[in-house]
């Protein structure tokens, strides 16, 4: 087994003229990049731009999912059915994949964003149902889950590839969810 160091960071996450970070210049030091997919921050144009300039850097893309909160950044958790879930993430994959294949790339991973993501690291069925959503989207991405929790429980059930992530500059609790 080789084990590898992929260095990712959050991007696409501007929102018309509303700037959130130096996606730029963070492409020049990152291996893969997780892009907002348009639902807790990011539009087309800002899609469109971020995965141009990783394909051109050769960074890998990834699809970064989250909950329809713009106004929350996507850390609001929001109720809703397996099935909504479900749709949501659909939709979002395809977004992602359009906008990567416009650009000259692919995706190569996907990764939950905020509220989703702190849900899925302590529930096992919304872990599942968004992480059978991508892969019936795309069987053969690779799945970034928070190590030690039951996003890894899902993954390793489901047989898929997955990269476990730790936040190097995030704190966490015994149990292993961000604080």
């Amino acid at each position: 087994m080789t084990l590898k160091v992929d260095l990712n960071a959050d991007m696409g996450e501007s929102f018309g003229p509303w700037k959130m970070g130096n996606d730029a210049a963070l492409l020049d030091v990152v291996t893969s990049a997780n892009i907002a997919c348009g639902f807790h921050a990011g539009d087309p144009d800002v899609m469109a731009q971020t995965m141009g300039l990783a394909v051109e850097k050769d960074v890998g893309i990834g699809a970064h999912p989250g909950f329809a909160d713009l106004q929350g950044f996507g850390r609001r958790r929001l109720a809703m059915s397996p099935r909504s879930l479900s749709h949501m993430i659909t939709y979002q994959m395809g977004a992602a994949q359009a906008m990567a294949e416009a650009a000259g790339g692919t995706l190569r991973h996907f990764k939950l964003h905020g509220a989703l993501a702190n849900w899925a690291s302590e529930d096992a069925e919304v872990a599942r149902c968004c992480y059978q959503a991508a892969l019936a989207y795309a069987p053969d991405i690779n799945i970034f889950v928070l190590a030690a929790t039951e996003m890894e429980t899902v993954v390793r059930a489901l047989g898929c590839s997955w990269s476990g992530e730790i936040f190097a500059d995030r704190a966490y609790n015994e149990d292993a969810t961000l604080v």
